[in-house]
């Protein structure tokens, strides 16, 4: 028992502080992994446990004025840190296979403009499930939506630990641009709710987080099979797993909410 615990000291003191970019650990949350986990935690007990609690004997909250801003800031967060990648990395010197953590001129800025405002960008967004709870919405709760918040706070903080530039970084700038459209279409349900009905918009968001995820996972084998890479390859072993689960779960979804139910209507019509 003794030894187990030595080695898991010494492999946390490895991870933690060894091979941590430097550039970037006294940033906010960064130094230890304990404040991160510390607000997964409380988000967990929050949506699952105290809110559910807390609006059991109480009505629904009307979020709408509060959601259109919280979706008006989303947006223009995204747009963001969309913006700086490109200009900073995806547009000027990066390449698709193999982009190394660089050290130039604007390595600093990129890790601050895209992958620490990225970082920021995926704890605001665990208020989508408080504010599905606040509504008395706890049926869209699932475990695909807690799951994809939960795991994107983690692997977010791991980037600007230990990887804050290069290959990883078109999954943020991918994600950002993705989650543009989506809160576009939650800003328009909430200006206009005639779109919460129309299947048409629902249905084309989440093809596009499924190819989302599948374009991601293309772009981490292609560093997992790349000869002489000059990235860490251990970001992939993460990522590939994670990225083939949720186009395994969004698919799954897309087929139960808009093929099952489309043969589902169809026989009831005939």
């Amino acid at each position: 028992m003794a030894l187990i615990l030595k080695g898991a000291v010494k492999l946390y003191y490895y991870l933690n502080d060894d091979i941590a970019d430097e550039r970037t650990q006294d940033w906010p949350l960064m130094r230890t992994p304990w404040p991160g986990l510390a607000i997964l935690v409380i988000y967990l007990m929050a949506v699952f446990k105290w809110l559910p609690e807390y609006m059991s004997k109480r009505p629904a909250y009307n979020l709408r004025k509060t959601i259109a801003l919280y979706n008006i800031i989303q947006i223009l967060y995204c747009f963001y840190v969309v913006y700086q990648s490109l200009k900073l990395g995806w547009l000027s010197h990066y390449k698709f296979v193999c982009q190394p953590v660089d050290d130039g001129p604007n390595s600093i800025e990129f890790a601050w403009k895209v992958c620490y405002t990225y970082f920021v960008i995926k704890i605001i967004d665990l208020l989508d499930t408080v504010f599905f709870v606040l509504r008395k919405k706890q049926n869209q709760v699932t475990f695909l939506h807690v799951y994809h918040h939960f795991g994107m706070v983690a692997v977010a903080w791991g980037m600007v630990k230990w990887v804050p530039g290069g290959h990883m970084t078109l999954l943020v700038t991918i994600n950002s641009f993705v989650h543009i459209i989506m809160y576009t279409y939650y800003l328009l349900t909430v200006w206009d709710e005639s779109y919460k009905k129309s299947m048409w918009w629902k249905k084309h968001v989440t093809q596009i987080q499924i190819l989302q995820f599948s374009i991601l996972l293309l772009h981490f084998l292609m560093l997992v099979v790349a000869k002489d890479c000059a990235y860490p390859r251990q970001p992939a072993y993460i990522i590939i797993p994670q990225n083939l689960f949720m186009v395994i779960l969004f698919s799954d979804f897309y087929y139960k909410s808009y093929v099952k139910s489309k043969k589902t209507n169809n026989l009831k019509n005939n």
